[in-house]
């Protein structure tokens, strides 16, 4: 029996060590705790806390996503509100985070997920134009250019050909320093996030978040002049009211597309490029999954290839491997609370371990292979997979990041024919609070399937 004490067991090396040691490597880092501690442990790596418990039992989880607002309260995203603004989603709570997360939740459903369908497939073939046949490239980079390109149209519905690109351009560049150390390890290092100038690695990246943020306010104003909204998210914002029939503030607003710009645009195509990986990295798994698209014809309905079973079992499977974020949004200790026998007192930061729960064996035998049966054989619990997160922070663009996710993979490998070009295995490599493949995942385009639509001729002639 485990004793009643306030503290989990963990690493015994001081926490500035601790920290340093997460922040390389965090997947190690958590692996090696619970190996040497188990299903919950302290690790104190975020933030200035002395115990921060990180928990991967489904039924703990369970506990705490049903006890959000009561025992347990949501803080603060610490790691993401200088990134995103005081007034986003992340940096809210209580009333405040309950009220914007109404009047964001109806842009992501309904009929309006399907209206972004074929856009999302004419941009796939777009992106693919400019890329020859023998040419090597990124996956990732691809996936980038084509969630950002998604993320521009479908968010903002930006036409405006130079706004279009200034503004791609500088989110690339944003989200890229985010994978250097002296910048993406700011995060965990509050202290030490002084911007010294441009040429200091905080003071620049906060120099491109200005520059994003004018753009931004600069399409919210012009939008405020338009006589007729149109049908992107932005224009679906502005026109939201609340209970109290007040619409979003420019600040909200701002805070609030920025904060979907980098959510929806870093962890969608990195979660795009893990599964290009995984398929072509397993031939038996892309020639099934090959079959399966190719039964629908040469134009299926997007909504009908989002459903396809196959698909969706290797898109899970790849996001059960190597989740986009490793861990849930923290939850805070309101009142004392018992978790596995220990007593936390009020204060104390607890995260869910995404990673180690999709890597327990006793839900997923093997859990370091590839194996998309595993989602045909069982249906798995909203605490057993979790990638978006749960209870009342889960991941509001879930609906989506997924729907994206499966339309892009669907119609490249419909539309194409890729190979890998290094066999040996890819690892997660830190992207600011996400994980990415290491070396990007080096494909090389080996040639056009025969049911290419000719819309891919037609169209590549069109601009974005």
């Amino acid at each position: 029996m485990i004793p009643k004490t306030n503290v989990p067991a963990g690493s015994q090396a001081p926490r500035w060590l601790q920290k340093i040691l997460y922040t390389r490597d965090a997947i190690a880092y958590m692996e090696a705790a619970a190996q040497q501690c188990g299903e919950i442990f302290n690790a104190p790596v975020i933030g200035n806390h002395p115990v921060v418990v990180f928990v991967s039992n489904p039924q703990v989880l369970q506990f705490i996503f049903s006890n959000d607002t009561r025992q347990l309260i949501t803080p603060p995203n610490s790691l993401l509100q200088p990134l995103t603004g005081d007034h986003s989603l992340f940096a809210l709570e209580g009333v405040r985070h309950r009220r914007e997360r109404r009047l964001l939740m109806p842009t992501f459903h309904g009929e309006r997920m399907r209206s972004y369908g074929d856009l999302i497939c004419e941009l796939v073939d777009k992106a693919m134009s400019s890329r020859s046949i023998n040419t090597q490239f990124s996956a990732r980079q691809l996936a980038q250019e084509i969630s950002l390109a998604v993320i521009l149209k479908v968010v903002f519905g930006i036409d405006q050909e130079e706004r279009f690109h200034r503004l791609k351009s500088l989110i690339v560049r944003f989200t890229d320093s985010l994978q250097s150390p002296l910048i993406g390890g700011l995060l965990f290092f509050p202290s030490l996030q002084k911007d010294w100038g441009t040429r200091s690695p905080w003071g620049y990246l906060q120099h491109l978040k200005r520059q994003i943020g004018e753009i931004i306010y600069a399409e919210i104003s012009a939008r405020h002049h338009q006589h007729q909204m149109g049908s992107d998210i932005l224009s679906l914002l502005m026109s939201a009211r609340d209970e109290m029939d007040q619409p979003m503030s420019d600040v909200e607003l701002h805070d609030e597309l920025l904060t979907l710009l980098l959510a929806g645009y870093e962890t969608t195509a990195t979660a795009i490029a893990w599964a290009l990986y995984w398929i072509h990295r397993h031939p038996q798994v892309n020639e099934k999954l090959y079959e399966e698209l190719n039964q629908l014809g040469k134009a299926p309905d997007p909504v009908t290839v989002a459903q396809l079973p196959y698909l969706t079992a290797v898109c899970n499977e790849s996001l059960r491997l190597f989740p986009v974020a490793t861990l849930t949004f923290p939850r805070e200790v309101k009142e004392p609370v018992e978790l596995m026998g220990y007593q936390l007192e009020p204060g104390t930061r607890v995260y869910g371990c995404v990673y180690l729960t999709h890597h327990r064996p006793d839900l997923y035998p093997d859990p370091k292979l590839f194996k998309p049966e595993r989602f045909l054989e069982r249906q798995f619990s909203a605490y057993e997979f979790l990638p978006f997160g749960g209870g009342a922070r889960r991941c509001i663009g879930e609906a989506l990041a997924q729907f994206e996710m499966k339309l892009v993979v669907a119609t490249l490998l419909s539309h194409y024919r890729f190979a890998l070009i290094d066999q040996s295995p890819e690892y997660p490599q830190r992207r600011g609070v996400t994980f990415t493949p290491s070396r990007g995942v080096q494909m090389v385009l080996t040639g056009n399937n025969t049911q290419v639509s000719s819309l891919i001729s037609s169209e590549s002639d069109e601009a974005l």
